[in-house]
């Protein structure tokens, strides 16, 4: 990948397919130890049902309940 003089990136497009990524869609762009991260944003809708079947029985003091 290059930078273009106005610091664009184009994603490849096999990665773009494997993403499944779409023009318009939001990325949210992180530095880690000398790199760039770009995690996919996901509308809060996509997340549901993500957490079934986890386990949710954990010891609790009794003023939690």
């Amino acid at each position: 990948m290059t930078v273009s003089p106005k610091f664009q990136v184009v994603i490849p497009s096999r990665i773009r397919a494997q993403l499944e990524l779409f023009p318009g869609q939001k990325l949210q762009a992180i530095a880690h130890a000398g790199r760039i991260e770009l995690v996919v944003v996901r509308p809060l809708k996509g997340l549901k049902g993500f957490l079934a079947g986890i386990d949710t029985s954990v010891d609790r003091d009794g003023d939690r309940v």
